[in-house]
């Protein structure tokens, strides 16, 4: 697609995450134009046209997918829809935007990275951390070498009282997946292996506890609660992870828990000549120089454009020319892969190793 075309795009899903997606999308007016719109609610769909000047409500999500007026398909709807949509979006020939996590669970994964590998189109999926200015000056600084060879790392959110949407999709494993695990672990354990080098994860021990959830405590504010409904996912997940090159990842979630938390997300990386701490949306660059302890502050630049204008512009690069983006398919079904492990490992009390077959 040349510099000149403007991308054509389709967003599945007008709700909170729809709406981000529209907002952002619609900065990049020059390079873009948002043609079409749907929602499983279509009086919100019909609302977001209103809102972002979306000439078309469609009908359905096939729909869109098929529009001769939609060059790239944005999804963003409860996990258990994401790998049949996105993978009928890449057989029609559309570009993909995908939020996370990429599959409800590995399979379903496994099946969209095989149809990306298929396509000549882009499949991304929403990481937008990776896109937030301080991870980014820490990426900067892997690359240029000064943290050495990071052999650990260890990463985290600990939510005191978050609990989204009781009794929803959120907390049924059939819909979403798993808990905090898959809500905001993925996120954590997506930009930990990007900031490390993006090292082969080989096995994982892991554990997850749901002592808040059943007994309908450690509820938060997102999203309405259904009381008539299940409640059969985590509130809680810690794993170690080891790689192929021997370095390994901490990592430890949850949505409730009784402890002093700020509910910030945090990975520090240890590497041989110097270290990196963020707690967003601050950082630290840590090292030794002449026997003494020396950091280095880093920070959010003050007009700082933002993660998800970042993300997009991204995304309508790597159409633009024909490169993969930096959250690739492999990526999200690498994240799938570590947490299908993590679930399993706490069911059978085994370490678990991975299953890198993509046939």
């Amino acid at each position: 697609m040349s510099a000149s075309e403007k991308v054509r795009i389709g967003i599945i899903g007008a709700g909170n995450i729809g709406g981000v997606h529209m907002k952002e999308f619609s900065k990049l007016a020059d390079r873009c134009e948002i043609t079409t719109v749907t929602d499983a609610y279509s009086p919100l769909a019909e609302a977001r046209a209103q809102e972002f000047g979306i000439a078309k409500v469609a009908a359905s999500p096939e729909e869109l997918i098929h529009s001769a007026d939609v060059d790239a398909v944005i999804i963003g709807v409860p996990n258990q829809h994401h790998a049949p949509l996105a993978i009928q979006a890449i057989e029609a020939g559309k570009h993909v935007l995908l939020e996370k996590p990429m599959g409800i669970n590995s399979d379903a994964a496994r099946q969209i990275l095989k149809a990306s590998k298929a396509s000549d189109k882009v499949v991304m999926v929403g990481h937008q951390m990776r896109f937030e200015a301080v991870p980014m000056q820490i990426k900067q600084q892997v690359e240029r070498g000064e943290l050495g060879k990071i052999y650990t790392a260890k990463t985290g959110w600990f939510r005191r009282k978050g609990i989204p949407g009781w009794g929803t999709w959120f907390t049924r494993m059939d819909q979403s997946g798993g808990g905090p695990l898959i809500d905001i672990g993925v996120h954590m354990l997506d930009l930990a292996l990007y900031l490390m080098g993006n090292p082969k994860p080989v096995s994982v021990f892991g554990s997850t506890y749901a002592e808040f959830g059943p007994r309908r405590k450690g509820i938060g504010t997102w999203g309405k609660p259904d009381w008539n409904g299940v409640y059969d996912v985590e509130d809680l997940a810690t794993a170690l992870i080891k790689m192929e090159d021997g370095s390994t990842l901490t990592l430890e979630v949850s949505w409730a828990v009784h402890m002093d938390t700020d509910n910030t997300p945090f990975i520090h990386l240890m590497g041989s000549e110097g270290g990196a701490s963020y707690r967003g949306p601050k950082g630290k660059l840590l090292t030794e120089k002449f026997d003494r302890a020396i950091e280095t502050e880093l920070s959010k630049p003050e007009n700082d454009e933002g993660e998800r204008l970042r993300l997009s512009r991204h995304f309508l690069d790597c159409i633009r020319d024909g490169k993969q983006p930096i959250t690739s398919a492999l990526t999200g079904f690498t994240n799938n892969l570590v947490l299908d492990a993590i679930y399993e490992s706490s069911r059978t009390g085994q370490a678990v190793n991975l299953d890198w077959n993509l046939d």
